[in-house]
């Protein structure tokens, strides 16, 4: 089976999650970090999950989940230990349309956590589509020794200079030539040197 890589925008959109353990935690985490609205339904909950309520980041409800949970849900995310109740979960939601994500089950994930690995706005994103999250978090490893932080300040870099060439008049080639030789190995190291050179001096 092939999957079709995107990454979305949560900005806002309603995401719902079953089961506020430690796995829990960490999806809610992430959905957070996407600043999706976040509703939580579990009679119990990690400390974590419990402050990020408390302080308004995510909506808590300490109860068992309801097939009226998914009403207007764009995703949900099932991270319980109950196979019979997760399987439960999986078909409503298939029967509503909402993207269903049973976690540690391949067979009832309409989508999948990546391995990411995160240089700001670069983001590189890694899938085995379930077949051995072990393996996607070693290349993230690999990947993470590859692309360094300075990664995240030289695509600030590009995103202004990138916004400069089509904010001047230009043929479409032209400055389609002009921001691929921005982003040369060439390129890269000189920017390194420049701000190398830039902190040097303010030291």
């Amino acid at each position: 089976m092939s999957l079709f890589p995107a990454f979305l925008k949560l900005i806002n959109r309603p995401c719902l999650v079953v089961g506020a353990g430690q796995v829990g935690e960490t999806k809610i985490a992430s959905l957070l970090a996407a600043e999706a609205a976040v509703r939580v339904v579990a009679p119990e909950a990690t400390e974590a999950v419990r402050q990020w309520a408390r302080s308004g980041r995510l909506d808590w409800q300490p109860r068992r989940f309801e097939p009226a949970d998914l009403d207007g849900r764009f995703l949900i995310v099932v991270a319980t230990p109950f196979r019979e109740l997760n399987d439960g979960i999986y078909r409503e939601a298939q029967q509503r349309g909402v993207l269903c994500n049973v976690v540690d089950d391949p067979a009832r994930c309409d989508f999948y956590y990546p391995a990411v690995v995160n240089r700001g706005d670069l983001q590189i994103a890694i899938s085995t589509n379930g077949q051995s999250p072990a393996l996607a978090q070693r290349l993230r490893q690999e990947l993470e020794q590859q692309f360094g932080p300075e990664y995240a300040a030289w695509l600030e870099e590009l995103g202004r200079e990138r916004q400069l060439l089509f904010d001047f008049p230009l043929e479409p080639q032209e400055r389609r030539r002009l921001l691929h030789s921005l982003v040369t190995r060439e390129r890269f190291e000189e920017f390194l040197r420049a701000t190398s050179h830039l902190s040097a001096a303010a030291r």
